[in-house]
């Protein structure tokens, strides 16, 4: 899947800022586990969650907050493709 380039420096961005309390680069590749990491912990996963409400205009459901959704950027990046569905990917 072509990763939209804005929605991906937004996201790694907010993750530096909220996690890792920087605003330098999110150092971490995008396959990377964020629990595995430890850049996010089950509280954090209540912040990303917010985010990407809030940002991205996805909801998220309890069960669709789960590492195969949001464990790594690339999940979360799918994740929010999959939400938007074929519409939002059209234009």
């Amino acid at each position: 899947m072509p990763i939209d380039p804005s929605l991906r420096t937004s996201l790694r961005s907010f993750l530096a800022r909220n996690f890792l309390l920087s605003d330098g680069e999110f150092p971490y590749d995008d396959d990377a586990s964020l629990l595995g990491e430890g850049v996010v912990d089950s509280t954090g996963v209540l912040e990303l969650i917010l985010f990407l409400e809030e940002r991205f205009g996805v909801h998220v459901t309890d069960l669709e907050a789960v590492p195969r959704n949001l464990d790594s950027v690339r999940r979360i990046l799918e994740f929010i493709d999959r939400k938007r569905g074929p519409v939002a990917n059209a234009g």
